[in-house]
């Protein structure tokens, strides 16, 4: 009984000696975090993109073409259903400026369906005019076989009252190619200003 008793008075003194320590404040210097600086956008879809004020452009899309809902980024919006399901999308856009004009966004489109950049003396020579209603647009037409899906593109830019407008159809290529004739159609009803 005594080894308890003793226990527990060495046990006690050992608490009560240890609790009577001063308390010491130690601090340390951590440097200050500095947050990362943000990735850069990989692409145009990760960047805000401002779109054209003013006047719109109005035109007649083809009866065949199927209206899709009109977005913040699109002006106008269709899908063209070909045979055995195959579809493609046609987009009409406007934004402010020249948006890097011609030679750029024709580049661009070109790289969606993975063909070599090509020069402005290029682009001049397989590029057509086509007359509006009361506006000429610059249209090009491009395809690749060589993709495991081939795709075409044709498209259409026109610069008006300070903005540039697109008028863009891409899809399967056979399918691109049997709605040239209703494309063009479209861009000679686009008009600047109701008469």
């Amino acid at each position: 009984m005594r080894l308890r008793i003793s226990s527990f008075i060495i046990l006690g003194s050992t608490i009560l000696f240890s609790a009577c320590r001063e308390a010491k404040i130690e601090s340390y210097r951590v440097s200050k975090e500095v947050a990362p600086a943000p990735a850069p956008a990989a692409d145009m879809a990760n960047t805000a993109v401002p779109t054209a004020d003013g006047h719109d452009l109005t035109w007649t899309a083809p009866v065949s073409w199927e209206v899709k809902a009109a977005s913040s980024m699109r002006r106008g919006s269709y899908t063209i259903n070909g045979p055995d399901g195959v579809i493609a999308d046609m987009s009409i856009t406007a934004f402010p400026g020249d948006v890097g004009g011609n030679l750029a966004n024709v580049n661009r489109w070109r790289g969606q369906i993975q063909l070599s950049q090509i020069d402005a003396a290029t682009l001049a020579q397989s590029s057509t005019q086509v007359a509006g209603q009361d506006l000429m647009l610059t249209m090009v037409e491009m395809t690749n076989p060589n993709m495991a899906d081939p795709q075409g593109i044709l498209a259409a830019l026109v610069n008006f009252e300070g903005s540039t407008w697109f008028f863009k159809l891409q899809g399967p290529d056979k399918l691109v190619a049997a709605e040239k004739n209703n494309f063009i159609a479209l861009l000679k009803t686009v008009k600047g200003h109701n008469q």
